[in-house]
């Protein structure tokens, strides 16, 4: 597969069993997104919907999402905003760069499960994301 420049809406419950290059699937039901990386190497993204993780904007026709979707657990290391539906690529994060943005979202999933769960499930997910 090869990159693409664009990322094309799909309204959907939950995600197909393989999904389609240049389709960026919205699930409402389950406040996630979901495309094969614009890279075209052909590994699915899950982008969970959250105030501690990604924002969706809709403007009747393309989506957006932010922050940017960083890969660096892929081999492709490939890391593109998806601004009105267009993939637009960025620059590649040193090592220390991607520990720190790691380090940022672990943190901010942490406050905000704190903030809206207080209790045994947080508490479950600082053991698993120390």
């Amino acid at each position: 597969m090869t990159a693409v420049a664009f990322l094309r809406p799909e309204f959907v419950e939950s995600f197909p069993p393989e999904m389609t290059h240049g389709v960026l699937y919205v699930s409402i039901p389950y406040a996630t997104c979901g495309h094969l990386c614009a890279c075209g190497c052909g590994q699915e993204i899950v982008t969970p919907l959250s105030p501690a993780q990604w924002a969706l904007t809709y403007d009747g026709q393309n989506v957006s999402l932010r922050p940017s979707i960083g890969n660096w657990g892929l081999p492709c290391y490939s890391h593109y905003w998806i601004k009105e539906g267009a993939v637009r690529w960025s620059r590649r994060y040193t090592a220390d760069e991607i520990a720190d943005n790691r380090a940022r979202d672990r943190r901010d999933l942490r406050e905000h499960l704190d903030q809206d769960r207080p209790g045994p499930i947080s508490k479950m997910i600082r053991r698993l994301w120390p």
